[in-house]
């Protein structure tokens, strides 16, 4: 199995790289907002409760987002592995990632960064803000705030997978195509 976490700030190309990257090399891309926005929309008990936190404006628990997550793994049995987007955002969800991929004798084999300039990825969101109808993609503030949190929230999982030789920082400026080969030169190596 080759499981990877793909990383990088709102508006890196995670979710158009997931879909190229998934088919290439057959993994099953998990996607934590897709995942949310599942458990919401179907009512299910873990997304009631991940909801009652959103409409608080809170973050939604690690553990619930643990079992979602969790789920989704369980759900895809004998996956050849596994892009995890979005996840973990925590050392306690990066440590439950661990635990959970060790039981199924398993582990992380990397966490591939998109890195992108803030002033690209500003001008990237609001140009997507024209057409995604996402009021966060279209505010400037909204955005650097959004950036900002998540350099705060990830500088300790960069340092993380990096104490295992796991994290790799690819360029995210170029073409989808040479976005793409950049990344597949880093997972080449891993499988």
């Amino acid at each position: 199995m080759t499981n990877l976490v793909l990383f990088g700030p709102p508006g890196a190309g995670k979710g158009t790289q997931a879909s190229i990257l998934k088919e290439k090399y057959q993994l099953v891309h998990i996607s934590t907002g897709d995942v949310f926005r599942y458990n919401i929309k179907n009512e299910t008990e873990l997304g009631k409760s991940a909801k009652s936190y959103m409409d608080k404006g809170q973050l939604v628990p690690d553990e619930v987002t643990i079992e979602m997550l969790k789920a989704e793994v369980e759900s895809n049995e004998g996956a050849k592995g596994f892009i995890f987007d979005g996840f973990p955002r925590t050392r306690a969800q990066a440590e439950a990632l661990e635990d959970l991929l060790a039981s199924k004798e398993e582990e992380v084999d990397a966490m591939v960064a998109l890195e992108v300039e803030d002033e690209v990825l500003l001008q990237r969101l609001l140009e997507r803000g024209k057409t995604s109808g996402r009021p966060d993609d279209a505010d400037e503030s909204v955005i650097r705030e959004r950036i900002k949190v998540y350099y705060e929230e990830t500088a300790i999982l960069k340092e993380y997978y990096k104490k295992d030789d796991k994290y790799y920082g690819v360029d995210g400026v170029g073409s989808v195509q040479e976005i793409t080969e950049r990344l597949s030169a880093v997972i080449d190596k891993l499988v």
